[in-house]
């Protein structure tokens, strides 16, 4: 593993702190622009991955079979944090697509939103799976297998139908062959997927401009769940979180996934960026991001500022107290 130095923390003027790992820069043709450490890294997606695993559900129009509105159908390729107005969203769509909470896959959990959780203990609730970041995912998935007649019990089984057609559309869109697609298991317990990191790029600028999807059906999927994603930003993660700070700005697509990987697709610019932090961190995404904007020249000035602002490149005690800063530190690679 080729990684860098992408930031550093300081605390009273000593390096504390190096975060390494690797970014890729894509244009429209999958050709690398820039890239900092190896953009060949092979990286789970995770949830970065949730986009592309809700195009067989876009294909069926599974939201509009079973008559969600935007807001719910947002959630196919959200990680919700939880808050009351996501658990809402949920428990609507598991009625009127006629599903149970228990059928889901994934585990029984708290919500990840800390206020959140704390709303649910004083209530003295009890774990649920529908709190789980994954549930919205896995409700779609569930509505496809029984729009389609499909085993429900299985649907996280990867030889079941629905998980078969989650690696096809994500080879094809990435432009690689399927048996070179590396599967593990996911913290929900579905299949997840490894691709070099510049194809992960790759893929978010397809979802960012999908006239470069060939395919009719899979072009139409993903522009649909694009769209939903910009429109309900908040129920993709929650109202103080990099990806619906990011899906705030119309000009971009965006995801990201648990131990550091993250993808960007610029529409204007048709501009693909994927990201890896080696030792998991989300908490210097923004750091990054911003960073890497900021050398693009790109021309949203408050996108960047909003990043900035959910987590300042100052650093601050457990009273509030500066005491240091961290800054980005990647170069291009040469």
């Amino acid at each position: 593993m080729r990684f860098t130095p992408l930031v550093e923390e300081y605390r009273g003027g000593v390096l504390e702190n190096v975060h390494y790992g690797a970014i890729a820069v894509v244009d429209e043709n999958g050709g690398l622009l820039y890239s900092a450490g190896d953009p060949e890294h092979l990286t789970f997606l995770r949830s970065a991955a949730k986009p592309f695993q809700a195009i067989p559900v876009m294909k069926r129009r599974i939201d509009e079979a079973y008559g969600l509105a935007g807001h719910e159908a947002a959630l196919f390729a959200a990680s919700h944090r939880g808050e009351a107005f996501h658990i809402d969203a949920l428990e609507s769509m598991m009625r009127k697509i006629g599903i149970d909470e228990r059928q889901l896959h994934c585990c029984a959990t708290y919500p990840l939103n800390e206020d959140a959780k704390a709303e649910r203990h004083r209530a003295h609730e009890a774990k649920r799976k529908i709190f789980h970041n994954c549930s919205g995912k896995h409700t779609g998935l569930l509505a496809l297998c029984k729009h389609m007649g499909w085993d429900e019990s299985s649907y996280y089984d990867p030889e079941h139908p629905v998980q078969k057609e989650i690696v096809q559309a994500l080879a094809y869109i990435a432009e690689v062959p399927e048996s070179s697609i590396p599967q593990g298991v996911d913290g929900c317990g579905l299949p997840i997927f490894a691709l070099p990191l510049h194809k992960i790029g790759y893929s978010f600028l397809k979802l960012a401009c999908p006239d470069l999807i060939e395919d009719a059906a899979t072009r139409e999927a993903a522009a649909r769940m694009a769209k939903l994603m910009n429109e309900h930003p908040d129920m993709i993660a929650d109202t103080r979180f990099v990806c619906s700070a990011l899906l705030k700005d119309p000009n971009l697509s965006a995801k990201g996934g648990a131990k550091g990987v993250y993808g960007i697709g610029l529409r204007k610019e048709r501009i693909g960026i994927s990201l890896k932090v080696s030792d998991g961190s989300e908490q210097v995404w923004p750091c990054i991001i911003a960073s890497i904007l900021e050398r693009l020249q790109y021309g949203n000035r408050e996108t960047i500022d909003r990043l900035y602002e959910l987590v300042p490149n100052t650093i601050v005690n457990d009273g509030g107290t500066e005491v240091g800063h961290r800054r980005a530190v990647f170069e291009w690679n040469a």
